[in-house]
């Protein structure tokens, strides 16, 4: 009896060092946002002082920005289904926007967190598939020939979803006017209609889980009618006590780009084409702020994973910016792919942190699983790896290089190096990313050598890429 307090004593000092530990071992929460067309450059945490995204910013400052991360293509489809799948979007059909859609074969994050007990959504733009065959809708909803790509969430291991087919204005996502103003068009966008304006159907929907059309809570901003849906699955799973992963794509900044007068007036005195896509983002980033603000008062921010990017740099012809960095939309130049991008997980991550690490969207998959300490189910190729470890490393160096693809260019991305080439593999051209980021110097005639072992590696990953769109992982 004597010795108790003496087990006691231990007993508490292992209670008060098992309690955190427990805490901190829990399954994260997951959130990856994707936007639309957000350029490297339309972000504040990227030195952007006119652009105001004041909750981004304070997010990204909790976490590491990463200042070298890619889109896996230079458009918006094929970098949505390598966020899912982990592999390049020519593995499964999808080259290109409003092309093919995921197949059922391909094994995706949201079917893998379920087996570990995730609760799963999606929420925003989807863009992998069509969405309904039973009426008109978006690009390629409703009409026969493209019934062979009907390919919705549901499919593909998401209990729940909220999502249009394809783009959406970023204001009353449902409208249009039948005027304009100077300035303004059915291509790059307007200021928000009023009730006296006369409207048209903008030919798209919002659908669910239960492949019903959503008629209800579909005016104003964009970003706030996803909102409403994704913070109500957020408290179901709290509720529930069941760790979440949710996939939010807002469209903004694509066009068309629609903004109020009260987001418009924070930039008074510049044209009226910044005025609505400055505006539409700061819209956004409101919602992304209120996002977080729930977390926060649900107590569960600090073991929340997001991660945030942009399915490819800017559209041309915009406001938006890929800053110092070459080309924009649809070049696998680094302004094309490049996009603002940040992680946080304040259990496992420091705050106020850089990193030049070289990653892209397929990077996901390999890394989430890392950290649910779960295995890949199959032997086919994935492009992404696992890049926890090298986050705060600042010595780090990737390893395994990044393919990219798109129309007839092709590129081949290591630590140093981007070997590119704009003719389907006849002429290349080399450029040192650590020195000349710009991309203003092709070195490949001082380096032969190294153009040689670049090309035989891009093609042998090209060769396992057509392996795979023949079927052939399935």
């Amino acid at each position: 009896m004597k010795n108790t307090p003496l087990k006691i004593l231990i007993g508490l000092c292992f209670f008060n060092w098992f309690i955190p530990f427990a805490q901190n071992s829990e399954k994260p929460n997951i959130i990856l946002i994707m936007t639309d067309d957000q350029g490297w450059f339309d972000a504040g945490f990227n030195g952007n002082l006119t652009l105001k995204t004041p909750n981004l910013d304070a997010i990204a400052k909790q976490g590491i920005v990463l200042d070298r991360f890619y889109s896996a293509s230079a458009v918006c489809s094929p970098t949505r289904a390598s966020v899912i799948t982990g592999r390049s979007p020519l593995r499964m059909g999808i080259p290109s926007a409003n092309s093919g859609h995921m197949k059922k074969q391909e094994i995706t994050i949201a079917e893998l967190v379920k087996q570990s007990g995730y609760a799963t959504g999606h929420f925003g733009k989807w863009h992998l598939g069509v969405l309904t065959k039973k009426e008109l809708d978006a690009n390629r909803g409703g009409r026969e020939k493209f019934f062979k790509d009907y390919s919705v969430p549901a499919m593909h291991g998401y209990d729940e979803y909220f999502c249009t087919e394809s783009k959406v204005p970023t204001y009353d996502p449902m409208i249009k006017p039948e005027k304009f103003q100077e300035e303004e068009s059915l291509r790059f966008g307007w200021t928000a209609v009023d009730n006296s304006e006369s409207i048209k159907n903008y030919g798209t929907a919002y659908w669910t889980e239960s492949n019903q059309k959503v008629k209800e809570n579909l005016e104003g901003e964009d970003t706030r009618i996803i909102m409403d849906r994704v913070i109500p699955f957020i408290k179901k799973s709290v509720e529930n006590k069941t760790p979440f992963f949710t996939t939010i794509w807002p469209h903004t900044p694509h066009l068309p780009v629609v903004a109020n007068k009260k987001f418009m007036r924070k930039y008074a005195g510049l044209t009226l084409q910044q005025q609505l896509y400055y505006g539409s983002i700061t819209a956004m980033d409101e919602q992304i702020g209120r996002l977080w603000k729930t977390l926060d008062q649900l107590g569960i921010s600090n073991n929340t994973m997001i991660w945030f990017c942009s399915d490819n740099g800017p559209e041309n012809k915009t406001p938006g910016s890929a800053g110092a960095f070459r080309e924009r939309k649809r070049s696998l130049h680094e302004g094309g792919l490049r996009t603002p991008a940040f992680v946080v997980w304040k259990n496992k991550l420091k705050g106020e942190q850089r990193s030049y690490f070289p990653a892209f969207t397929s990077d996901y998959l390999p890394t989430i699983l890392k950290i649910l300490n779960s295995k890949y189910p199959d032997n086919r190729p994935l492009d992404g790896i696992d890049i926890m470890p090298f986050l705060e490393n600042a010595d780090a160096i990737r390893e395994k290089p990044m393919g990219f693809i798109f129309k007839n260019q092709i590129s081949w991305v290591n630590q140093q190096y981007k070997l590119i080439s704009k003719d389907n593999g006849n002429t290349y051209e080399l450029y040192h990313l650590l020195r000349d980021e710009k991309e203003e110097k092709n070195i490949a005639a001082n380096h032969p050598e190294l153009v040689t072992q670049m090309k035989l590696q891009l093609k042998t990953w090209l060769k396992s890429v057509d392996r795979s769109s023949k079927g052939l992982d399935y």
